[in-house]
């Protein structure tokens, strides 16, 4: 899928800091082209990580490092909406664009309502029902600021809705997980190279991944996740995160790695060849439950909550840290083979063909473009029809009003 026409939507810039974001941001990215300005906030900042993270996505027209870092929450989100707002003053764009619900998301929602750029948030409508999860704030603050809400999936849209989100600035897009996993899915020998290089079969190990705040930042959560890798059956591949090496250092928990494959974090394409692969994925990551879904391979979910429901019973099972985790795994590893017969079976809930397609359609609308059925000539025969509002004016009813003052 090549570029649109630059002239269509004109400068449209991308705000993101992590690298799932840029992930999932990678199709719209190379369908915009040159028009496209990311601003990479730099809430993601592990060396290695970062260089995976370039590696992942395609050449936009221009890439803002803003070298936000860590630290502190508030501190974090009050450098980043300064650092975007600056981007914004210097490089007038036609909309802004977040992903997901993350710090630098709503960073990049905060500085778009300051500048009255229209704002589109590309995975909304996500619920856990959850306030002490962080990003449930994050995801609630972004929806209710946005001028086009892209929602994954009829439950999204519904979410939406119930909390009074005009339905004009609702759009059914898809995930656009779906098609950047197809794209950096690699080959089958490929595959094997992937396995052969950590000493794998396929089908003979577990795949973890734990990173979320509420399961490692709490020492006695993080023990509990790790002796209960350590009592599976099966080897356990451990892409280490920054953010976890560094809990498991800080609290005493280094003697919990040596029976685990503990690995760096991978490049996206190896990374999905070991889940491809994986008799069955533990993980606490939202991304991973949507992937499982087109790998079709099972995830036990290790949260106390999750505003990924849509998995639930087919794909993916929610469990609290602890002895249910080990349950859980058991089962499905009682028939691989049988469970994954079972789960080709199973169409993914975020949708197929191209979901960036679908956004870009919608974005038209918002910044009044090409009308719908040009944005729909760039699909290929057999993907699905775009679902885009009707025109609406350019600025919502409920904006939220916004002061140059202090008070």
């Amino acid at each position: 899928m090549g570029p649109i026409d630059q002239g269509v939507l004109g400068a449209v810039t991308m705000v993101c800091g992590t690298r799932p974001e840029l992930i999932k941001l990678a199709p719209l990215i190379r369908l915009i082209g040159t028009n496209a300005t990311v601003v990479y906030t730099g809430q993601h900042y592990d060396t290695a990580m970062y260089h995976r993270i370039r590696q992942d996505i395609g050449r936009p027209g221009r890439f803002h490092e803003l070298n936000v870092g860590g630290g502190r929450r508030g501190a974090q989100l009050g450098a980043a909406v300064a650092a975007v707002d600056e981007v914004l003053a210097q490089h007038p764009t036609r909309a802004v664009i977040v992903q997901g619900d993350t710090t630098s998301a709503l960073a990049g929602a905060l500085a778009a309502n300051a500048n009255d750029v229209p704002l589109v948030h590309v995975e909304a409508g996500l619920r856990s029902f959850d306030r002490a999860m962080p990003e449930e704030h994050n995801r609630v603050a972004i929806d209710h600021l946005a001028d086009l809400c892209c929602a994954p999936t009829p439950l999204n849209r519904t979410n939406l809705l119930a909390e009074s989100v005009p339905e004009e600035r609702i759009a059914i897009t898809g995930n656009t997980v779906v098609e950047a996993l197809v794209a950096a899915l690699p080959g089958r020998d490929a595959e094997a190279g992937v396995l052969a290089s950590h000493r794998l079969e396929r089908d003979g190990y577990v795949l973890a991944t734990i990173h979320r705040p509420e399961n490692v930042d709490d020492p006695v959560t993080l023990e509990t996740i790790l002796r209960e890798l350590n009592r599976l059956p099966l080897p356990v591949v451990l892409p280490l995160h920054p953010r976890t090496a560094k809990r498991v250092s800080g609290f005493g928990l280094t003697s919990l790695l040596i029976r685990l494959r503990v690995v760096e974090p991978q490049a996206y394409p190896a990374f999905l060849a070991l889940a491809r692969c994986a008799a069955v994925v533990v993980s606490d990551s939202g991304g991973i439950q949507e992937e499982v879904s087109v790998l079709k391979r099972p995830v036990v979910v290790v949260r106390r909550s999750t505003e990924r429901p849509e998995i639930e019973g087919t794909f993916g099972t929610l469990v609290p840290p602890g002895p249910r985790m080990g349950t859980e795994v058991l089962r499905w590893l009682e028939d691989v083979p049988g469970h994954r017969e079972r789960l080709e079976q199973i169409p993914s809930p975020y949708g197929t063909g191209s979901p960036s397609v679908r956004i870009a359609a919608a974005l038209r609308h918002l910044v009044g473009g090409e009308p719908v059925h040009g944005a729909l000539s760039l699909e290929s025969p057999g993907r699905e029809p775009a679902v885009v509002p009707p025109p609406a004016s350019r600025r919502p009813a409920a904006r939220v009003p916004h002061s140059n003052s202090s008070s």
